[in-house]
Formats: C-alpha cells, sequence, structure tokens
C-alpha cells in the first residue's frame, strides 16, 4: 500500500532520527521510561522563518540552531538530554532537499548531544516556515536549577562571551562587514551543557542568555527578588566583538541587550568561585564573574566604564 505523502515525507527525512520509544514514529504517541531515579525537565521553543533565522539560512543549520536553542535551556537546569518532539510547519511545494538537509543537521547535532526524536507532527502552512520543539531531559531529584535561588551577596557569572550572536545577525544582514566566527555563533549556538551539570550544587540559580544579557538577568532578579549590580566592562566579548567596541564604544550597550548569546548566566555564593572555575575548565568553556547580587527590589543596575551607576533601561527581545 502507498504511503500518502505526508507519512512517506516522514518515513524517509524523520524516522532514521527515532529514538527509543519512539515507536518508529508510526504510531499516535510515544512510550518513554524515564531514567531510573531521576526526574523530567522538559522546555519548549518554537522558530518562524524571519524572525529567528533568515530565508536564506541553510537547512542544515537551521535543524541544529531549533535544537541546540533547546539544548541550551536543560543546560541552564543543569539537565541531561534524553529526547525530543518536533512540529514542522512547511509551505507547500518545500523542496525535498530543504527537508533532506534540515533532517541531516538534526541527526548531526542528535550524534553529538546524544538523543533522538519521539514524535510530533508535519504540517503545510501558507508561509512562513515554522518549527517548534520540545525537549526533554532528566536530573536527579530535587538537584534541577531554577532563576529562583539567587541570594544577596551571590556572584553574577557568566560564560563564553556575550554580544556575538548579535553581531553575527548583522554580519549576516550584511550590516557589517563578513566574519565567519561571528555568523557562526549566531547560525550555531553552543548549549552549555558541560558546564550547566558542572554547576549542580554550586550555583543557586540560573538560566541561559536567549533575550539579552540585562533583559534574562532582569528575569532572574524577578524570580529571586534582588537587585542585580554588574559592571559593563566586566561582561567578556569574543575578539572580533572586542575589535568593533574599539571602534564604536557606544556598541557595548547593545551587545548587552542584543539576544541569541545561548550563554549561561548564574548565581552563586563567593566561596564557590574556585569550584565553578575548575568545573568550567573541565566543561572546556571560560566563565567570568560580572557583578553581584544585592538586597532591594528587582531591578539591574550597570556600572559604567566611569564608575556611574546606571539603570538597565529597557532593551533584549520580545516578541510582543
Amino acid at each position: 500500500m502507498t504511503l500518502p505523502a505526508e507519512f512517506s515525507l516522514i518515513a524517509r527525512h524523520f524516522a532514521p532520527l527515532a529514538a527509543p520509544g519512539s515507536l518508529g514514529l508510526t504510531d499516535d504517541a510515544a512510550v518513554l521510561t524515564p531514567p531510573p531515579g531521576r526526574e523530567l525537565v522538559l522546555a519548549a521553543d518554537a522558530m518562524v522563518a524571519g524572525v529567528h533565522f533568515l530565508l536564506d539560512d541553510p537547512a542544515e543549520t537551521i535543524g541544529r540552531k531549533l535544537l541546540r536553542s533547546n539544548l541550551s535551556d536543560l543546560a541552564a537546569m543543569g539537565a541531561t538530554p534524553l529526547a525530543y518532539l518536533l512540529t514542522v510547519g512547511l509551505p507547500r511545494g518545500t523542496p525535498d532537499a530543504w527537508i533532506a538537509a534540515f533532517a541531516a543537521g538534526l541527526a548531526l547535532d542528535q550524534q553529538e548531544f546524544g538523543l533522538g526524536v519521539l514524535g510530533g507532527d508535519t504540517v503545510s502552512t501558507p508561509g512562513p516556515i515554522h518549527l517548534s520543539l520540545t525537549i526533554l531531559g532528566h536530573v536527579a531529584p530535587g538537584t534541577a536549577l531554577t532563576r529562583g535561588g539567587a541570594r544577596p551577596g551571590d556572584e553574577i557569572w557568566v560564560s563564553g562571551s556575550i554580544g556575538d550572536g548579535y553581531l553575527g545577525l548583522a554580519v549576516l544582514q550584511g550590516r557589517l562587514p563578513m566574519d565567519a566566527y561571528l555568523a557562526d555563533r549566531y547560525r550555531l549556538p553552543q548549549p552549555r551543557l558541560a558546564l550547566g551539570l558542572g554547576l549542580v550544587g554550586l550555583a543557586r540559580a540560573a538560566m541561559d542568555v536567549s533575550d539579552g544579557l540585562l533583559q534574562d538577568l532582569g528575569h532572574l532578579c524577578r524570580a529571586s527578588g534582588c537587585t542585580a549590580r554588574i559592571e559593563a566592562a566586566a561582561v567578556p566579548l569574543s575578539a572580533p566583538a572586542t575589535a568593533l567596541v574599539a571602534a564604536d564604544v557606544s556598541l557595548r550597550q547593545k551587545l548587552i541587550t542584543g539576544g541569541d548569546d545561548y550563554e549561561l548566566l548564574f548565581a552563586a555564593p563567593p566561596e564557590a568561585g574556585s569550584a565553578i572555575e575548575a568545573r568550567a575548565l573541565e566543561a572546556g568553556v571560560a566563565v567570568t564573574r560580572i557583578g553581584r547580587f544585592a538586597a532591594g527590589e528587582p531591578a539591574v543596575v550597570v556600572v559604567d566604564a566611569a564608575g556611574v551607576e546606571r539603570p538597565a533601561g529597557p532593551g533584549g527581545w520580545s516578541h510582543f
């Protein structure tokens, strides 16, 4: 019996990605047994063409960015990846080669990060492309890192470098000269899974930086009931970003309010600093202290190069 077109597409491109428990993507739902003695961690993110990725981005990197942005949420919780569900909304007539490349990108990262697809849905849309992924991970009971644990006196840390995603988008839009490193930082974020696991038992609160450092730090402040005070000059920048800021000092503010960094932002007591640096070294990622939490109303205060405290003000990504 000939498969209907939708199910033929699934069999060609997505069945090879199936995880144990998926029933080969031939049933209405998956059957999943979590690892013994572990709690499930679930997160979901959607991506829309022209909003989260450029219309001419390679299909392979689109699939990888979709998966990696969700993996970054697991990293922020200190969770280990398990599997995911995928919904793909494509305009009619989307070339089969585009779908094959999209699935190939997912396959690459499934192999790298050790997970597979459990199921989902494929639908047609008048456009643009709409993609949604729900990821599942697991943690030891009671160990998940959340946004609400920061305390006055805790240090504020961030992994990697900030602002590369913002600059990478500008590069790909032609607003800055071509820079392959920055373009890759926008298209292929690096989920800090090993670092997230290493922070369990050391960090008191954590989240990933997806909507801009200052905006996301504000989320930690609200959840924890604290004020955050950071030094703008302490925020780590990559070498290309540093060079651009040297030519235009005002760019620094845009880098700390831009999004798409997918670095970890976390709070930890001062006495945990040495252990955090050791765990970061094991994970192969740099970490930087950028400030401290204090008692007070939830707010973010930025100290500029002259030592002047300034409210963070508006900034960061919002869909509404």
